[in-house]
């Protein structure tokens, strides 16, 4: 399980290999991953880049003003992703592709599958998609937020089988490796347990906005899908040569040995919930009206909401066939009545095919 037997990589490269020192983009670090994606293609195999660093490197262009505003913050965002984009294109001599993102794109279950039919239609071409969340017009509740968890949502669209996420640090220790001579690097993880997770600290980098939590969490998403993931140093140049010669410098997480169902998958890790279900089973194929308890959130019909028990306990995301409004109003009925005079005539609040539950890893 390497990067040779892997036939559709996508890696994900943070701000600070990109814009380091915040004035524009430098070829410093970025050679020896053209030069991999490069000698990827070569070997036969498709390669998606993930790329931050709009805003980093269109900071410089904006003098005497407060970097700290998001309208700023946009503005850089917009003039640093066209250096960004021509950064990478001087080092290929094929042709690339730009898609920017929001998460209300990959929230959105046409839009996704929209996403999915280009990215399978520019590597068909041989064509280089390349990555980046919409900072120049992305708000609050349409964002992703890192581009670690990003990339992880990409590599499930793009039904990759390779995950290769780029940091500072060499991959995931026990303990801060900056504080700890003795900290351990961990080659392989199996599963993303909660002590695996209480090992990371804060970010590490003054550029980025991602630290090593984002990195497992973008983890967790990729090997739900069955797709193996690194996390590597993207500023030791002996990485890159290193996977290609089917070595792990890094951390290697290991996949699932039964991944998620693609839409499955898609609703448990990409589309966010708008509300919430409060029920009274603790097992399900679909709900009705009387098992509901309560009603949390506003929601429109067909949105993604988060069904819980009566003790808070996440027991599925799934797809409510009716509006918070209609279900409020049901929620706080008799349920002799509701029973009799609603549920025959509107049928289930969730449907079978409509549901992620939450289950404990197979592995």
């Amino acid at each position: 399980m390497s990067i040779e037997t892997s036939q559709r990589i996508v890696i994900k490269i943070g701000s600070a290999l990109i814009a380091p020192e915040q004035d524009g983009c430098r070829s410093r670090y970025l050679l020896n991953i053209a030069q991999f994606i490069v000698q990827c293609r070569a070997k036969g195999k498709e390669v998606l880049l993930v790329s931050s660093g709009a805003v980093a490197a269109g900071s410089h262009l904006f003098k005497n003003k407060d970097k700290s505003s998001v309208a700023v913050k946009k503005a850089m965002a917009a003039a640093g992703q066209t250096e960004m984009i021509s950064t990478w294109e001087r080092f290929f001599d094929f042709p690339s592709a730009q898609l920017l993102l929001t998460h209300g794109d990959l929230r959105d279950r046409d839009r996704y599958n929209s996403i999915r039919e280009t990215l399978f239609t520019l590597l068909e071409q041989g064509i280089l998609p390349i990555i980046n969340e919409n900072d120049a017009v992305t708000t609050d509740d349409l964002k992703v937020g890192d581009n670690d968890n990003l990339s992880a949502m990409v590599a499930a669209a793009a039904d990759a089988d390779c995950l290769i996420i780029c940091s500072d640090v060499n991959g995931l220790y026990d303990k801060d490796p900056n504080k700890n001579p003795d900290a351990r690097l961990l080659d392989t993880v199996g599963e993303l347990t909660p002590e695996i997770y209480a090992m990371t600290g804060g970010p590490t980098s003054s550029v980025g906005t991602g630290g090593m939590r984002t990195k497992l969490q973008a983890a967790e998403k990729a090997t739900s899908h069955g797709i193996v993931t690194y996390i590597v140093n993207g500023f030791n140049e002996d990485t890159f040569s290193e996977l290609l010669n089917g070595a792990n410098p890094g951390t290697r997480f290991l996949p699932y040995d039964t991944p998620m169902q693609e839409a499955v998958h898609w609703m448990t890790h990409t589309a966010s919930e708008q509300g919430e279900l409060i029920v009274e089973a603790n097992e399900f194929d679909e709900l009705s009206c009387d098992d509901i308890v309560a009603v949390n959130g506003d929601f429109s019909a067909g949105e993604t909401v988060l069904v819980r028990n009566e003790d808070g306990q996440r027991l599925a995301k799934a797809n409510s066939n009716y509006s918070s409004c209609l279900l409020n109003f049901i929620a706080q009925q008799d349920k002799d009545i509701v029973t009799e005079k609603v549920q025959d005539s509107i049928g289930p609040v969730i449907s079978q095919n409509d549901i992620a539950v939450f289950e404990e890893r197979n592995s």
